[in-house]
């Protein structure tokens, strides 16, 4: 089974209260759905700082995290296809997790 960390680009959360917890019940009903292919459902983020030894890379907002686990990668986009943030406009970064 490989890990994949899933990051949230682009949507911004719901400025009106009742839009936002239409947002959360929305996730709360992927997460369902989603089942035990969810190991982390994560939380939302926001950029602070960065850190480097020199000249950092162009600094890229994420609007938050989930970690899920699939047998292949078309089994993960299955399991992303009915996610609500795509569903609000936003953009799911799929980034496979390497094993060390």
């Amino acid at each position: 089974m490989a890990k994949y960390l899933v990051t949230y680009h682009g949507a911004q959360p719901p400025s009106d209260p009742a839009v936002m917890e239409q947002a959360k019940a929305a996730f709360g009903q992927w997460l369902q759905v989603a089942g035990g292919a969810v190991l982390d459902p994560g939380a939302p983020t926001h950029l602070v700082t960065q850190v480097s030894k020199e000249n950092p890379v162009a600094a890229v907002e994420i609007g938050g995290y989930s970690i899920i686990e699939a047998s292949s990668l078309e089994e993960a986009l299955k399991v992303l296809k009915s996610h609500p943030f795509v569903g609000r406009g936003g953009t799911l970064q799929v980034n496979e997790i390497i094993g060390v």
